[in-house]
């Protein structure tokens, strides 16, 4: 196997993780108990007394962690499906993983309350990231069932994942209608995207994924650069188009689904990083190391900004959606102007 080295992607990948530590470095510092930099160097060595270990070891590392890894999955996973449906637009936001994960997590946390007698309580048991894994799953697999005709074609699954997204998300809201207020209020904790409370329970699953998947992945970037110019094109390179399409959106699934399940759907990121990336590093597709590395400053610094710059804690989902919101307006302004409209 062989890559391509842009000085300039590598540039920007380098100043990205050094941008990623220093927001790392002051997750550890900032908080409710403020700590100088000694401090922090001395807990994570090892030292210092019991309560700052267990602050930055148990508390603010885990969860600095927890973001970094969330960001980086939700970023390769965009990049990936941004490049095969030829869509600056696709996501996992948009082909039913997180709002399959959203609406699995409601249906247990409703099913396993007061109002329904304890029905689910079996299926309770099995956890709330797992069941968040199985629904992300089931709706990738869905928007990609309906989209399939003879091929893949890009504006139809993103056209369908729409579809898909609008049912599920009014699916959601009706569970939480329907349910009892304690089990509603849990749901929405989950469901606005959160990195509260997490701990090394959630930052091994995602370490793995990444660490299996991403090399995969980077392995087919060329596979990636060919579906770029259409099908016939492909095929005519000797590339199993739909075989290779199916993996590689197969490994996006698999990323956004294990990090929706450790932190919730974290609105937006998967969307934005690839773009990001792509105007920072001057290449023609998003570049999947890039969008790793800008995924987890974006999702790192977000939640950085969540924790202290209100006076209320916010879900760091409630951050990157108004960050995100306006940017989903500029691509669709900008892709109506490219294909020609108003």
């Amino acid at each position: 196997m062989s890559w391509l080295l842009r000085p300039r992607a590598i540039a920007v990948a380098a100043s990205g993780l050094a941008l990623l530590l220093l927001l790392v470095a002051l997750h550890l510092r900032l908080g409710d108990i403020p700590m100088s930099l000694a401090e922090v160097v001395r807990a994570v060595l090892g030292g210092g007394t019991g309560g700052e270990r267990l602050v930055i070891m148990e508390l603010r590392l885990p969860r600095a962690l927890t973001g970094a890894l969330v960001g980086a999955a939700l970023g390769v996973s965009g990049a990936i499906t941004q490049a095969i449906a030829r869509n600056p637009l696709a996501g996992p936001d948009i082909l039913g993983v997180t709002s399959g994960a959203g609406l699995a997590v409601v249906a247990l946390t409703v099913a396993s309350g007061t109002a329904y007698g304890g029905a689910g309580g079996a299926l309770a048991s099995v956890g709330i990231p797992a069941v968040a894994l199985a629904g992300g799953l089931a709706g990738a697999l869905l928007v990609y069932g309906l989209a399939w005709r003879r091929g893949l074609d890009g504006y139809r699954l993103v056209l369908v994942g729409v579809g898909v997204v609008a049912v599920f998300t009014n699916l959601k809201y009706w569970l939480l209608t329907v349910g009892d207020v304690n089990d509603a209020t849990r749901a929405m904790v989950w469901i606005s995207g959160s990195l509260n409370a997490r701990g090394m329970e959630h930052v091994i699953p995602v370490a793995i994924a990444l660490t299996v998947i991403l090399p995969a992945t980077l392995a087919g970037t060329r596979v990636l650069g060919a579906l770029r110019l259409g099908d016939d094109t492909v095929r005519g390179l000797g590339v199993r188009v739909d075989l290779a399409r199916g993996a590689l959106l197969l490994c996006a699934v698999l990323l956004a689904s294990v990090a929706t399940a450790a932190a919730g759907p974290i609105a937006f990121v998967a969307l934005a990083a690839p773009q990001i990336a792509l105007r920072l590093a001057g290449v023609a597709q998003p570049p999947l190391a890039v969008s790793a590395v800008t995924g987890a400053v974006l999702v790192t610094g977000a939640d950085l900004a969540a924790r202290t710059a209100a006076p209320v804690e916010l879900p760091v989902g409630v951050v990157t959606a108004v960050l995100g919101a306006p940017y989903l307006i500029y691509l669709l302004v900008r892709t109506r102007r490219a294909k020609g409209g108003i």
